[in-house]
């Protein structure tokens, strides 16, 4: 499945005004069951009952038999509960004999908002589980997507009454950031880089990082990563994950193997709610060219070849960092010829919208970049960025955090 888009387009539905969080709740699972991208037949969702210490159904939908109003699961009765504590998302076979009996023989279940104690283990409020003719690992990665945006949503309702002005301290911060970021320009042999993010807040959880591999000159990392949601939570998540890639990158560790440890640490240190994208690529002073990399879930950059003028795209190698521990992730190459561009970019590009909701998108940005190939990697930012904010308008409030990140091959 296509996880940026899936992102999207829950984040888009939960952003929504709703009285309650079953509403919600509600309301996302009609979309998975209802949305063909989703592949899903059938749903329910269950609440957590502390008194009775089992899940209650509270909604369902699709082509499953009927299962009466308010039927519990016993928490004793279903040891994959303490299994979903720990991966959030559980594809299992079911074995309550009144829901086989329904037709229910094989589901996935997702953990959703906070958790509660019960008899000394930590249990989820809400349980979402649906039914596919393909319970795989795709689905898997794709519920926690779904569930760790939901959760997200549900922290923001429970703490938006309570926010206080912090503004000296974001202040602190904002130069704390700042003073990590490396310089906009940087020169490697053969290549010319251009980077600049502009937050879309005081503080941003977009970051990006020329990292120098080992203690030659003949290597260099570029990273560009987007931690979810906006301000202080998702600027610490950037400064974690920024910092955790200069510490690898002194022990030159191959990048499948750095990643896991990547998503290992996030998915262990920050809250259910957390999650980030990463694009990671590796230079060297080799004369052929050749770019290692890996996309851990990130827009895919764009690649410009001046041999045939024809625009690819490098696509993901593995989920957003985070949400699914044990993810893997591949590493993948391409060849960087004389004249050619990476244009690595993250949502506040594309997703940057004007008053009627129009997103920017892919095919514009394109346009732009067939337009500025003869220019340095500076101007090529700049001028997207400004045609970024001439389409999407200061006042709009659809606004993310922007980053791009140019890299060039010179022509000697």
């Amino acid at each position: 499945m296509q996880h940026k888009k899936i992102l999207r387009t829950i984040e888009t539905v939960a952003s929504k005004k709703f009285s309650s969080e079953k509403e919600l709740l509600t309301e996302v699972l009609n979309l998975i069951v209802k949305d063909d991208q989703f592949s899903v037949t059938g749903g329910r969702l269950w609440k957590l009952d502390t008194q009775l210490k089992a899940y209650r159904l509270v909604y369902q939908l699709g082509n499953v038999q009927h299962i009466e109003d308010d039927f519990i699961l016993k928490v004793d009765d279903y040891p994959v509960f303490n299994i979903i504590t720990r991966e959030r998302t559980v594809l299992a076979n079911e074995t309550n004999q009144q829901l086989i009996e329904k037709g229910i023989f094989r589901y996935s279940a997702s953990g959703i908002g906070y958790k509660t104690k019960i008899d000394g283990k930590y249990l989820y409020q809400y349980l979402l589980a649906v039914n596919s003719e393909e319970i795989d690992d795709d689905l898997r990665y794709t519920l926690n997507i779904v569930a760790t945006v939901v959760t997200s949503k549900i922290k923001e309702r429970s703490i938006s009454d309570s926010r206080k002005n912090l503004i000296m301290d974001l202040d602190k911060a904002k130069h704390l950031i700042r003073s990590i970021l490396p310089e906009h320009e940087y020169h490697f042999h053969n290549y010319v880089l251009f980077g600049i993010t502009i937050p879309a807040q005081i503080l941003g959880g977009d970051f990006y990082d020329y990292l120098k591999i080992g203690d030659d000159e003949s290597r260099i990392a570029i990273a560009v990563g987007d931690a979810a949601s906006k301000g202080v939570s998702a600027a610490a998540e950037a400064m974690y994950i920024s910092g955790a890639l200069r510490m690898a990158s002194t022990f030159q560790m191959k990048i499948s193997p750095m990643m896991y440890r990547m998503n290992e640490l996030i998915n262990k240190i920050f809250s259910d709610d957390r999650f980030a994208s990463l694009f990671y690529c590796e230079l060297s002073n080799d004369k052929k060219g050749i770019c290692l990399y890996a996309n851990a879930g990130h827009n895919p950059p764009i690649l410009f070849s001046n041999k045939d003028k024809s625009i690819s795209y490098l696509q993901p190698t593995g989920p957003l960092l985070g949400p699914a521990p044990h993810s893997k992730y591949d590493t993948d190459s391409m060849i960087f010829e004389k004249g050619d561009i990476l244009i690595i970019y993250s949502d506040g590009v594309t997703e940057a919208a004007n008053d009627d909701f129009d997103f920017y998108e892919e095919e514009r940005l394109e346009k732009v970049i067939r337009k500025v190939t003869d220019l340095s990697p500076k101007e090529i930012a700049l001028t997207i960025l400004d045609d970024v904010e001439k389409f999407s308008t200061s006042n709009s409030k659809y606004q993310d955090d922007k980053t791009i990140v140019v890299i060039k091959r010179k022509d000697n």
